[in-house]
Formats: structure tokens, sequence, C-alpha cells
């Protein structure tokens, strides 16, 4: 992509849902989904409605597909916290209990390098984008309890986008106990980035536990471009500010 490769993606369609669904569906399990949010991508209706289809198919059989207002790490550490109640004794429904009350209580804090990007998909305009690359506009994005992608704030240049993240990053650890936090940092190509982060981090609260640096997966980066930086990790509330 910084030589100029444009990518682009399609959402799931409803027959590949139906079959991935199927094929566990037809071991005799029942099912937890995870989906990312549906104000993010058409795919979740798509899924739905292969649900439906195979709900009628199934009537012995459960399941159930959640819009969990993530997207990227934010689903995944979902993911990650669902699998360990279930190995830890929880049941079917329990897990499903304990997703609903606690889907909104993980915040999603992102900065992009380039708004080009967001202007190719839809997310930001032609004006804006050339503006904000004439200002060196760098915005600071936060995903709501709604599970929208908001921008809430336009930073002057790289170094304050990064500077707002953390200090969000740091107002979110101040109202709850830090200690043994996970905190999961994903970037595309901007490492030395991810890295000021969770130093940052660690001397604010070096109590935190285990902070992840990963590179981002291809699909969102396919949408938001090289030099996006996201920080996910578990929250009392979402807040934006």
């Amino acid at each position: 992509m910084r030589k100029g490769d444009v990518l682009k993606t399609s959402m799931i369609n409803e027959s590949t849902y139906y079959e991935f669904f199927k094929s566990l569906l037809d071991t005799g399990k029942n099912v937890i989904f995870l989906d990312m949010s549906q104000k993010m991508s058409a795919s979740y209706q798509n899924c739905k409605d292969a649900c439906a289809k195979l709900a009628a198919e199934y009537p012995d059989r459960t399941l159930y597909a959640m819009d969990t207002r993530c997207i990227s790490g934010g689903l995944g550490m979902r993911v990650v916290e669902r699998v360990r109640r279930m190995e830890a004794g929880a049941g079917f429904d329990e897990v499903i209990a304990w997703g609903e009350e606690n889907k909104l209580k993980i915040a999603h804090r992102f900065t992009v390098d380039d708004l080009k990007y967001l202007k190719m998909g839809g997310r930001v305009s032609n004006a804006s984008a050339l503006v904000g690359s004439l200002l060196s506009i760098k915005p600071v994005l936060y995903v709501p309890d709604g599970g929208t992608l908001d921008v809430v704030q336009k930073a002057r240049g790289r170094k304050a986008a990064l500077a707002a993240i953390r200090d969000g990053i740091l107002h979110d650890l101040s109202k709850l106990d830090p200690t043994g936090a996970e905190i999961h940092i994903l970037h595309a190509d901007c490492l030395a980035d991810a890295e000021y982060i969770r130093d940052e981090i660690k001397k604010a609260y070096p109590q935190t536990g285990e902070i992840t640096i990963t590179s981002l997966g291809v699909v969102i980066g396919a949408h938001c471009g090289p030099g996006l930086l996201t920080v996910f990790y578990l929250c009392t509330e979402r807040c934006p500010s």
C-alpha cells in the first residue's frame, strides 16, 4: 500500500455464513458466534439471515450470533474472554449472558496516518481528506456504545494524535484497578509508535499486565492504510474523551 497498491474487501455473503455454521451444527454442537459491529459492515445482516434459515433446519440445536459492537482487536478480546469462561466451566447460557452484560466494556482507540484511505471507503469526504492532508490533520477515532467509528478529535500532526490516544487510555485506567490489565496494541507498519504507546502506559501504570503489540490484520488495514494504530483494553464504560 505504501507503494501505491489499492486493496479492496467485500462483505461475507449469506451462503458463506450458512455453510460455515452448518458445518458446526452437523457435528452436534451448539454455536456462539461473535460478529463485528453491524454498524461497520452489512455482513452482519447476512449472518442473521443465515442463522434464521438454520434455526428452522436444526430445531434441536442453538445458534446464537451476537453483534459485539466491536471490531478488530476488540472483537478478538471478546472471543478470548468467552473462551476463558467456557474453559472455566461456564455453561452455554452463562457465556451468552456474560457477553451481553459486558460487551460494551471494551475501549477501542484509533488513529490513521493518511485520510485518503478513509476517503476511498466513504468514511470522510473528498474535501475533508484534502483539507486534512494540507493541514496535517490526524483524526483520533473511537468506537462508542452504538458500534460506529467516530472521529472524536482532529489532532494537528502525528505526535498530537498519539498523545491524545495515550491520554485517553490513561484516563480510562484511572477509573479502575489497572493491576494486571491486558492491553492490546495493533499497528499497520508503525512499530515505533506502538512501542511509544506501550512505554507511556507502563511508565504511568507499571502494574498493568501484558501489553501485546501485534501487526494489524489485512482487512481493517485495507480500509485505513499504513500508519493505522489501534489500542484495545477493558474499561468500566466506553468514554471517548
